[in-house]
Parts: structure tokens; C-alpha cells; sequence
């Protein structure tokens, strides 16, 4: 898994399915600051939290909610971004660097997909990965190592039509482009790392034991 687990200070909480999973909930308990991406601030505060931050274009947050807190909501109505992409960029303005992304899915498939995919937008501005109920999603823009486990499911997604080669997979990919999501999904780590050499945005997938 990731580096960035372990040393969590910011978190998003995203408007999707609430964390249930133990280790994005205690990314939440360890974080020193929360940022709710809009409506994700009625679960959270239902649950007896206490975000630093409310971005979003405040559509669904509450009104209640919206008065109590009115001290910390940044209201943000630009329609050419979605509220998970005006929180990064809320944090990289307040000079939050390493980010760490819960809640990012589980509810409608095409909020899931788009939120997965904008990883890949926001690696180059800021250290990120996006942590849900069954394992972590991590951009790269060049070649990384990851720690593993054998048999650990890994999955590898290309953004950018480049070549990969990867090294300590079971099904390697040797100098190989991908053409879709599904080409290098339901792999597994042979060891306690693996490699992946890439020149583009990549999106890779850990799944928790």
C-alpha cells in the first residue's frame, strides 16, 4: 500500500457512499484536517464530526447546516468542475500538498467513474490517492514502486495511451499499451512489492485483504 497512509493529515470526504471500512474511517480519525465536498458534510456532522471545511457549489448540503456552519463554507459555483475537484483545489490553495480521498464512491456508477478518473487531473498539482470501503486508488505519472503482498489484487489503468512494463505481477505487461479500462484489471502481486514503468497518467488499484 501507498506511503501517504501513513502519514494522513488531509482528508476529502466526498459526497458518495459514507465510509464503513476500517481503514479509510481511521484516515478520518488521524486526519488534522477534514474538507466535506458539499453534502457529504450532512453525513459526517450527522455522525458527530466536525469539518475544517465545506467546498462545494452548495446544492446539497443542508440548510440547517449551512447556517450552523456558515463560518467555514467556501461557496464555489463554477459549473466546469464537479465538488470533489473544487475541494483538491481548495486544499492545494491552502497549501495542502497530501491529500488523502474518502467517500469518493458508492453511489451512482457514473459519479464513481468520473471521481476515479480525476486522479489522473490532479497528480500533477498534489501527493493524492482515493481510499474506499475496498482498497486504494493511487495516480503516478512515472515509474513507481509499490508495497504489496503476494497475492494482493492489483489492478492498472492507463489514462494516456503509453507503453507499461511492469515488474513482480503475475500477468506482466512487457512494453504494452493499453486500449481499455478492463486490459490490465485482475492482476496479483507476486511479492512485497511490484513495479510499474509508465511515462503517463496511470491509475493503480490495491485491494485490501
Amino acid at each position: 500500500m501507498t506511503n501517504l497512509l501513513s502519514r494522513v493529515s488531509t482528508v476529502i470526504i466526498a459526497n458518495g457512499r459514507f465510509p464503513s471500512h476500517r481503514i479509510p474511517l481511521s484516515c478520518i480519525e488521524r486526519a488534522t484536517y477534514i474538507v466535506c465536498s458539499d453534502g457529504a458534510a450532512n453525513e459526517f456532522i450527522k455522525k458527530g464530526g466536525k469539518p475544517d471545511a465545506i467546498v462545494g457549489d452548495c446544492d446539497s448540503i443542508s440548510k440547517e447546516n449551512r447556517e450552523l456552519y456558515s463560518d467555514i463554507l467556501y461557496p464555489n459555483s463554477d459549473q466546469e468542475t464537479n465538488d470533489l475537484t473544487k475541494s483538491v483545489k481548495f486544499c492545494i490553495e491552502s497549501g495542502k500538498k497530501e491529500i488523502v480521498i474518502v467517500g469518493g464512491t458508492g453511489k451512482r456508477e457514473d459519479h464513481t467513474l468520473g471521481n476515479i478518473s480525476l486522479l489522473a487531473e490532479y497528480i500533477s498539482a498534489v501527493n493524492v490517492i482515493m481510499v474506499t470501503n475496498w482498497g486504494i486508488f493511487t495516480p503516478i505519472i512515472s515509474t513507481t514502486e509499490f508495497k504489496s503482498y503476494a497475492g494482493e489484487k492489483v489492478s492498472i489503468f492507463s489514462i494516456d495511451k503509453v507503453r507499461l512494463t511492469t515488474e513482480n505481477l503475475k500477468y506482466p505487461l512487457n512494453d504494452r499499451a493499453l486500449n481499455n479500462w478492463w486490459e490490465g484489471s485482475l492482476n496479483v502481486s507476486l511479492s512485497d512489492s511490484f513495479k510499474i514503468h509508465t511515462t503517463g497518467r496511470t491509475i493503480v488499484y490495491q485491494a485490501f485483504r
